[in-house]
């Protein structure tokens, strides 16, 4: 489920906007100030956001310039200034993209749809909010937790670091050798069978199927991967 965070202090401008995107794939959220943005943000994760300039209590140049201290979601500016200059400032600070009022219904929803797009693509690359995602895998690592659809997986500490290193390293087959240099800090000694055991315990605890895993695969003769989904 995408959620979408609009923000515009003109409750029919919200309203419209709920119309357009009126998605079953979309959950969307509304505030009305930058300050009820921003805290939305603390307590949802959220994939897009669309933000008016002209905001009282705290204006979308401002609010934006919080969200990328700390969020990396797509960000489309609503304004009714159509200067260029006003448009570089909100690219400068952050946009992803810039759309004037009053906008075309179905170029809105083109334009939403790209960015959900790219990010979707991309956000299983990077690093978001410290949280490393493929699939329904996800690991925190500020909170150095697990967790598995929305469930912890309680994994011992050498665990932890094995799967954070596989997923730093998403696509990237690694072998036995490089994962114990790594993750046990000393030069490898009779490593593949002491990480094939780690492995297996792992696969254990996040896989439905060990044998048939979903995330962390074995590239045979090579080594092992945590797979981009």
């Amino acid at each position: 489920m995408v959620k979408i965070l609009i923000c515009d202090d003109e409750k029919d401008i919200v309203n419209a906007l709920k119309i357009y995107l009126n998605n079953p794939d979309y959950t969307l959220l509304e505030a009305y100030n930058g300050l009820e943005a921003l805290n939305i943000l603390k307590e949802n994760d959220v994939d897009l956001g669309l933000l008016d300039i002209m905001m009282p209590v705290m204006d979308g140049i401002r609010t934006l310039s919080e969200i990328r201290r700390n969020y990396q979601m797509p960000v489309i500016f609503l304004s009714a200034k159509r200067e260029d200059a006003d448009k570089i400032l909100g690219l400068n600070v952050g946009a992803d993209d810039y759309i004037t009022k009053p906008f075309n219904p179905l170029e809105l929803v083109a334009r939403v749809k790209s960015q959900i797009r790219r990010y979707v693509a991309f956000g299983s690359l990077v690093e978001k909010q410290g949280v490393l995602t493929t699939g329904g895998l996800s690991l925190d690592t500020e909170a150095h937790q697990v967790t598995v659809d929305g469930e912890e997986v309680h994994l011992t500490a050498t665990e932890y670091k094995i799967v954070e290193y596989l997923m730093r390293n998403m696509g990237r087959t690694l072998s036995s050798t490089q994962i114990y240099e790594n993750v046990w800090n000393e030069n490898a000694f009779a490593s593949d069978k002491t990480v094939t055991v780690h492995i297996r315990r792992i696969r254990e605890k996040i896989e439905i199927d060990s044998r048939n895993p979903k995330y962390l695969k074995v590239v045979w003769g090579i080594g092992y991967k945590i797979e981009k989904i």
